[in-house]
């Protein structure tokens, strides 16, 4: 299942919280258009030679691209790799460029799903944030939305300060009541060098205590699985039939293919990232240079990337595949460490499967971990 991320690396402004590689400078975006272009050309035989499945634009934020520049990019995409005709083809975007004459404008442009970053219905957080919409759009935003698109996500963000469980039941019920078919959801992470870090330092931004950050996502997914939604992955739930089949990629060690500045590829060994700098990135490509670094991983660092991603998802993680992929050695180990486990709750298995229960699933990243072979 070929697919292929394409890193926008632009945004209005920059939110407080963000670490991810962008720029807020409206220049060169042409000359980034053609270097994606040239990249596409230049790693043409690094997918295997299928069509693609998924195209997801991310970012940055790349509904700032006109429409004319995502169509070109789309169908230089369809030239270099072939686009399967039922292909998932998915733009991040923001509520402030999401009008009705937009969604029309984007369906018409063949975007099929869209990713809306709309992480809180809250005017004063959005402002903390230094979101670039409004609560007033996000709502517009949320009840036009479906009019264009049976396919799109909504993001939101919990562990934010002053969210009180009051709020955060409002605003998933709002999600709720609209059949949003699809919901990502992530506790907001403080990472260091960004302007939210040097706030809460300063103490002029307080946070949630872990313990409100899990009741909230505890209450989170209690409220849309009975809500009729899949809890497929810790941080993402669909309506049956609307899992992103991007992501679920991403999580099932599909290979895909990173086109732009900062982006990641994965070929099923080899992990590779491009250089995290627009100028860097284009003078490279000109010369028809891939400012890449690569990593080949290691048989210990294979099991460790499926043990944390697939404990991530709700199918979990299946015996007689590490057996197969990773040898007895390492099933021993896992086999050995996942019991143990087991008895404090943190994981259940089903014949060959195991998984991490609904109740510890806030915990997984740590669980995850304490499965790892750290010795090579």
């Amino acid at each position: 299942m070929p697919g292929l991320y394409l890193h926008i690396p632009f945004c209005k402004q920059a939110c407080t919280y963000c670490d991810f590689h962008f720029s807020t400078s409206d220049k060169y975006r042409d000359d980034m258009v053609a270097a994606l272009f040239a990249e596409m050309d230049l790693r043409q035989q690094e997918l295997p030679p299928a069509p693609l499945q998924t195209l997801y634009f991310g970012g940055g934020t790349p509904s700032v691209f006109s429409d004319a520049q995502l169509i070109q990019i789309m169908e230089h995409a369809r030239a270099v790799f072939g686009l399967e005709s039922d292909a998932e083809i998915t733009l991040e975007a923001n509520p402030d460029d999401l009008s009705e004459a937009r969604f029309k404008t984007l369906k018409a442009a063949g975007i099929n799903r869209l990713s809306v970053g709309i992480q809180t219905f809250d005017e004063a957080t959005l402002r903390l944030l230094n979101r670039a919409h409004s609560a007033t759009q996000a709502h517009h935003c949320l009840h036009t939305i479906g009019q264009y698109f049976n396919n799109y996500s909504i993001d939101l963000m919990y562990g934010l300060p002053h969210l009180s469980m009051a709020d955060w039941a409002k605003h998933i019920q709002q999600l709720i009541d609209a059949k949003t078919p699809h919901i990502s959801c992530y506790a907001l992470t403080v990472e260091s060098k960004t302007v939210l870090h040097h706030q809460v330092v300063q103490e002029q931004v307080l946070l949630p205590s872990d313990e409100v950050t899990q009741q909230q996502f505890l209450y989170l997914s209690d409220t849309l699985r009975n809500a009729g939604y899949e809890h497929y992955e810790v941080s993402n739930f669909a309506l049956p039939g609307k899992f992103s089949k991007h992501n679920t990629a991403y999580w099932q060690s599909k290979p895909y293919l990173g086109i732009g500045p900062s982006a990641h590829s994965f070929d099923g060994q080899i992990r590779s990232w491009n250089v995290s700098n627009n100028a860097k990135y284009m003078n490279a490509i000109q010369q028809k240079q891939l400012p890449i670094e690569r990593e080949t991983l290691s048989l210990n660092d294979r099991y460790n990337e499926y043990i944390m991603t697939g404990l991530r998802t709700q199918w979990g993680v299946q015996f007689h595949h590490i057996q197969q992929q990773f040898g007895n050695e390492l099933a021993t180990y896992f086999e050995k460490a996942a019991y143990k486990k087991q008895a404090l709750g943190h994981l259940e298995h089903h014949g060959d499967q195991w998984r991490i229960p609904h109740q510890a699933r806030f915990l997984s990243d740590g669980i995850a971990a304490d499965l790892f072979q750290v010795n090579d």
